[in-house]
């Protein structure tokens, strides 16, 4: 990846439609190397035409901040993206055909294979280890599910590591979970090349770049990725900017020696939903478990305690209630250790966080903690009818609270999880802006925003994410399938703001079902690391 926007090249773009705060009716910007220094009409950049070395017409294209992806793997969807989708396979058996149709051509080393979710097929079951064995034969082969906390693996690769069958987590039908899960992994991620993660990740930021994506918050942990991985990112150039975290236990001299902004992330207080690992204070609606948490207040207060010291972020994977209730504890135990202020300026972050209660919303509030969330979670299985109410009955309607975190003043930062849901950020905006649950929705303005100037906040950076004189020139062309306004679909938000006189600038129209924006050209700090074919004289 090489860069294709020397410093100190001058582009303007016109003809199309400026997000913009400090003009909400611009049509053009001009850039200068690394920075806008200029937003307005096509009128005043004749102006700059004269100086510029390339002239962008937009034809009717929406400018806007690039978005932030503030939870990614990046070497787990590079691999992802080269390896057996399963996400969209309609039963049992159709997944196993296509793992063996993929293995009838394989050369025999490791096949992994990602999204298979059980409870879209009609037998409602997973496949197990016999299944994948009669498919695949004498191959090592390392199937998840959709969320990413268990998987079914073949003979072969078990053959491997024979003590995972001692391990908390395994069963006997070839599925793994918990901590026989993240042993399974860590083999995984010993059978790969370091040529061959470097690939993944070029490939995973590339694909980034061309969903107008302009930076990425790299979750590593030690059941997740390598070290290594940190040092490779670095080393590549051309793509959107990496911010890394490390999320392993009392490890915050680790995450500064990688170069991360924190020892957090996918350091996990306990698992998901769909596999059931999700600690819950009351049992799942379709099992006698209540899931399963791995730390106590006193871990989290201890992290939290050292990462404040060491100007880090803390930062902890929480989904269920009494795992959240864990972590918020642990925090409120943390600020009687260090204080208020340094915890609030510390910026630290919790991930996921889909069942949270007022008092803890609250808490976040109170000590600046970031909410790194992901709204198509929601999209995808929330609903009367969706994975979320099958595992949680009548749970599920006060999971993912977007809202009430944004009323309560929570900095949300909003990410994919990707390889678990993909790079598509305008699919986020619309999952926030049309949640299930009426009370936590948001407007399209806020959930671009949480996309956007969120994901920086979330890095410490609060002078990012937006268009104006003097601010970096982090921006994506957008063509839109359909019209640019303001959209509120809570109706509780004041009419004027759709009213052209307010001076709101506008935004896509995201109306479930309809066409999504497409990228066109994505730049960081004046680079351009994404272009499909923009018409340019």
């Amino acid at each position: 990846m090489t860069s294709s926007n020397p410093v100190g090249r001058r582009t303007l773009l016109v003809g199309g439609s400026v997000y913009a705060a400090s003009d909400p009716h611009a049509t053009a910007i001009a850039l200068d190397g690394t920075q806008v220094v200029w937003v307005g009409d096509d009128d005043g950049a004749e102006r700059y035409r004269g100086e510029a070395d390339e002239v962008v017409e937009l034809d009717g294209r929406l400018v806007a901040p690039a978005f932030v992806d503030a939870h990614a793997h990046l070497a787990q969807t590079g691999f992802a993206l080269s390896s057996v989708d399963l996400s969209a396979c309609a039963s049992l058996n159709a997944a196993l055909d296509a793992v063996r149709e993929v293995a009838g051509a394989h050369d025999g080393s490791l096949l992994q294979g990602f999204g298979w979710d059980e409870t879209r097929w009609p037998e409602g079951r997973p496949f197990t280890g016999a299944e994948v064995d009669r498919a695949v034969g004498d191959r090592p082969v390392y199937l998840g599910r959709v969320d990413g906390h268990s998987a079914v693996v073949s003979s072969a690769l078990l053959a491997r590591i024979p003590h995972v069958r001692q391990v908390d987590g395994f069963t006997d039908d070839g599925r793994v979970e918990r901590d026989a899960h993240h042993v399974v992994r860590g083999t995984v991620q010993a059978l790969l090349t370091a040529p061959e993660r470097r690939t993944a990740i070029e490939r995973a930021l590339t694909l980034a770049a061309s969903r107008g994506i302009a930076a990425v918050h790299e979750l590593g942990a030690p059941h997740l990725s390598v070290t290594d991985d940190f040092a490779t990112i670095r080393s590549l150039r051309g793509g959107p900017e990496v911010y890394g975290y490390w999320g392993e236990l009392h490890e915050a001299a680790l995450a500064r020696d990688l170069g991360c902004l924190g020892a957090a992330g996918d350091l996990n207080a306990d698992g998901a939903i769909g596999s059931r690992t999700a600690a819950m204070t009351a049992p799942y609606a379709d099992a006698d478990s209540s899931g399963h948490r791995y730390l106590d207040v006193e871990d989290v207060r201890d992290h939290v305690v050292a990462c404040t010291r060491a100007d880090l972020q803390a930062g902890f994977h929480c989904i269920g209630d009494d795992a959240v209730a864990t972590v918020i504890e642990g925090f409120r135990a943390a600020e009687r250790v260090v204080g208020r202020d340094a915890l609030v300026w510390a910026r630290h972050r919790l991930e996921h966080v889909e069942m949270i209660d007022a008092g803890g919303i609250a808490t976040m509030a109170d000590l600046g903690i970031v909410a790194s969330v992901q709204p198509v979670f929601d999209a995808w299985w929330g609903g009367n009818a969706g994975l979320y109410a099958l595992r949680l009955g009548e749970r599920q309607r006060a999971m993912n609270p977007f809202g009430s975190l944004a009323r309560a003043g929570v900095v949300l930062a909003f990410g994919s999880d990707t390889p678990i849901t993909p790079f598509d950020p305008w699919a986020a905006v619309r999952a926030a802006a049309f949640h299930h649950t009426p009370e936590e929705r948001m407007t399209v303005r806020a959930a671009f925003g949480a996309h956007t100037r969120g994901g920086w906040r979330a890095v410490r950076r609060d002078d990012a994410g937006v268009l104006a004189p003097g601010s970096d020139a982090t921006l994506a062309v957008w063509a839109v399938p359909g019209g640019l306004t303001v959209q509120t679909p809570d109706a509780r938000v004041a009419s004027w703001s759709t009213d052209p006189r307010a001076g709101v600038p506008v935004l896509p129209t995201l109306e479930p079902g309809e066409d999504l924006p497409t990228c066109h050209r994505t730049y960081l700090a004046g680079d351009l690391i994404h272009d499909h074919e923009v018409p340019t004289r």
